[in-house]
C-alpha cells in the first residue's frame, strides 16, 4: 500500500489501490466527494476491488483518535462477511458472486478520516432462494448454518447430511463451517446481541424449512398440509393455524368486499415459494438496515466529505434467466453506455476538436440494446407493464407474443417464432437480446 500514498496514478503500476488514492488526495485536498464504480461480467473481481478499497481507506489514516477510527475501520470491513454470507452464492462462473447490488457510501470528517458509512442495497436475487441452476448454489447463509451442530440445527431436526429442496445438490463443507465462525464474529463485532443472531439463523432454518412442506387434498377437498410444519412455524415465529390459512387460501377485495379464496394444490405450492423468497428478502434487508445502525456516524459528529464504492452485480447468462437477472443484465449494459460514452465518444470527440493525433478506436454502441429494453411504449419493459395492467390473466406465452408483434423487425431482437430454425429457443418461452 505504501508505494501508492500520496503518488499520482501515472507515476505507479495500475491498481485498485492507486484509484482509492486518487479518492483520498481529492477528498483531503480539494473536499469534493468522490465515486468509485466498479463493474465487469461476474467473476472478473468486482467484490474483492471493493475490498481493497475499504481496506486501503482504513490504512490510509492519521494517528488521531485512532482507536475510534480503528472501530469504524472494523466495522466497515466486517460488515462485508455479513453481506457476503446472506447476499452471495456460487455460481457456475463465480464461487463467491455478488447476488444483489450494493452502494456505500463512506464519511470522512474534516481531517480525511472515516467516521463513518452507509449501505443502499438493491434487488437481491430471491428468485434463487427456491429455483437454482444445474450445479449452482443457494445463498451461502444456508450451507454455512449447516455446516456445523449447532444450537439452531439441533433445535429444529436440520442435518448436513440430509437433503433440502431448496439445496439442490450441493452440501455444507468445511469451509462453511469456519465462514459460520467467521460470521457469528462479524455479528458480535457490529454489535449484534446473542438473541437476535439465534433469531436470525432461526428465520434461515425456517426458509429451510418452507422447502420440505408438502400438500395433499383429503377426500372432501380440503388442503393438507404435511412436512415439518411445526419446527417450520417455530423456526419462523409464526403459529401454526397463520401458517395453514396462508397456504390454504387468500383474501380478495372485490368491488369494495372481502372474498375467500380456497387455493389448489398449485396455489398453496407457489405460496409457499412465494413465503420463502419473501421471508430471507425482508431478513436481508433488515440485516443491512442493523449494520446501518452499527456504521452510521453518530449524532455531533462533523461530515465533511464522502466516497461512494458501487459494487455492481456481474453481467451473466444462464440457461434459465430470472427477471432479476434480466434486471442485472440491463443494469450492467446501463453501465457499459456510460462508460461508452464518457470514455470512449466524448474522449475521441475532444481530440478531434483539439486536433489531437490518435488512432480511433472503433466499437459498438450500446444505446439501442439499452432502448430495446426502456424505450417509453415501444420498450420490454413498457410491454411488460402494460401485460401487468391486463385485468385478465395473463400468460407468459401470451406476453411473449406481445413482444413479438410490438419489436418485429428489431435486428437486437428474436424469438422461436421470429426465427423458427433458431433451436436453442423454445416456442412460446425464450426471447433473446443481442
Amino acid at each position: 500500500m505504501a508505494q501508492y500514498r500520496g503518488r499520482e496514478m501515472f507515476e505507479v503500476t495500475p491498481h485498485v489501490y492507486a484509484v482509492a488514492d486518487a479518492c483520498q488526495r481529492v477528498l483531503r485536498q480539494q473536499g469534493k466527494d468522490t465515486c468509485v464504480l466498479i463493474s465487469g461480467e461476474s467473476g472478473s473481481g468486482k467484490t474483492e476491488a471493493s475490498k481493497f478499497i475499504m481496506k486501503y481507506i482504513a490504512a490510509n489514516t492519521t494517528q488521531v483518535h485512532r482507536d475510534y477510527i480503528d472501530r469504524v475501520k472494523n466495522v466497515l470491513i466486517q460488515s462485508n462477511s455479513i453481506l457476503e454470507t446472506f447476499g452471495n452464492a456460487k455460481t457456475n462462473r463465480n464461487g463467491n458472486s455478488s447476488r444483489f447490488g450494493k452502494y456505500m457510501d463512506i464519511h470522512f470528517d474534516y481531517k480525511g478520516d472515516p467516521v463513518g458509512g452507509h449501505i443502499s442495497n438493491y434487488l437481491l436475487e430471491k428468485s434463487r432462494v427456491v429455483s437454482l441452476q444445474p450445479g449452482e448454489r443457494n445463498f451461502h447463509a444456508f450451507y454455512q448454518l449447516l455446516s456445523t451442530n449447532n444450537a439452531t440445527t439441533k433445535k429444529y431436526g436440520l442435518s448436513s447430511s440430509a437433503v433440502y429442496q431448496i439445496l439442490g445438490n450441493e452440501r455444507a463443507t468445511a469451509q462453511d463451517s469456519k465462514l459460520f465462525n467467521q460470521t457469528n464474529t462479524a455479528f458480535s463485532a457490529l454489535g449484534f446481541n446473542s438473541t437476535v443472531v439465534d433469531d436470525i439463523w432461526s428465520i434461515v432454518a425456517g426458509v429451510i424449512l418452507l422447502g420440505e412442506l408438502t400438500f395433499t387434498e383429503s377426500q372432501d377437498g380440503q388442503l393438507v398440509i404435511g412436512g415439518p410444519v411445526k419446527q417450520c412455524t417455530s423456526a419462523l415465529g409464526v403459529t401454526e393455524q397463520a401458517l395453514r390459512s396462508s397456504m390454504a387460501g387468500r383474501v380478495l377485495s372485490a368491488g369494495g368486499d372481502l372474498v375467500n379464496k380456497e387455493h389448489s394444490l398449485m396455489d398453496a405450492n407457489y405460496t409457499r415459494l412465494a413465503l420463502a423468497k419473501a421471508a430471507y428478502d425482508r431478513l436481508f434487508t433488515w440485516i443491512v438496515q442493523q449494520i446501518n445502525k452499527a456504521i452510521d456516524v453518530p449524532s455531533g459528529t462533523y461530515k465533511s466529505t464522502l466516497i461512494g464504492v458501487l459494487d455492481i452485480y456481474g453481467f451473466e447468462i444462464f440457461d434459465t434467466n430470472s427477471f432479476e437477472q434480466f434486471c442485472i443484465n440491463y443494469c450492467n449494459e446501463k453501465l457499459q453506455q456510460l462508460f461508452i460514452e464518457l470514455v470512449l465518444k466524448q474522449e475521441q470527440e475532444e481530440y478531434a476538436r483539439e486536433g489531437i493525433q490518435w488512432t480511433p478506436i472503433q466499437y459498438f454502441n450500446n444505446r439501442v440494446i439499452c432502448e430495446l429494453v426502456d424505450a417509453p411504449h415501444q420498450g420490454l419493459i413498457a410491454i411488460m407493464d402494460e401485460a401487468c395492467l391486463n385485468p385478465t390473466k395473463i400468460s407468459d406465452k401470451q406476453l411473449l407474443e406481445a413482444m413479438d408483434r410490438r419489436l418485429n423487425g428489431h435486428k437486437h431482437y428474436t424469438s422461436r417464432q421470429l426465427a423458427p430454425t433458431d433451436k436453442k429457443l423454445k416456442h412460446g418461452v425464450d426471447f433473446r437480446i443481442t
